[in-house]
């Protein structure tokens, strides 16, 4: 199974910006679907924004702020944060859908979390 290097989380006062970055280590044939999530300390992990298809979807709280995009030549996906608040704080997941060749079963992994902290 692919594992997911994830980077570029710390800490950032309100309205700085940071990018999130998650690199897989195996061989991927396609990359179908990616996001991320978070969990906040007590709370349920939430689905911060999601690309299938071509097709992306934010979490309310974040439209207009984040950005999720890849690169195709290494298939890193990527999490643009701007304007970040103190209640974006928490650690953050990518996963990915993705096939090892091109007519494989679709898989999916996750990173191991990076913590973000918003405060001043």
């Amino acid at each position: 199974q692919v594992q997911l290097v994830e980077s570029g989380g710390g800490l950032v006062p309100p309205g700085g910006s940071l990018k999130l970055s998650c690199k897989p280590t195996g061989t991927i044939a396609s990359l179908n679907g990616m996001g991320w999530h978070r969990q906040a300390p007590g709370k349920e992990r939430e689905l911060v924004a999601h690309n299938t298809g071509g097709i992306t979807n934010y979490a309310e709280s974040v439209k207009g702020r984040f950005t999720i995009s890849r690169d195709y030549g290494s298939n890193t996906v990527f999490l643009q944060m701007d304007d970040l608040k103190p209640e974006d704080t928490g650690v953050y997941y990518c996963n990915i859908y993705y096939t090892t060749t091109y007519y494989g079963r679709i898989q999916n992994s996750w990173g191991q979390g990076t913590q973000v902290t918003v405060s001043s």
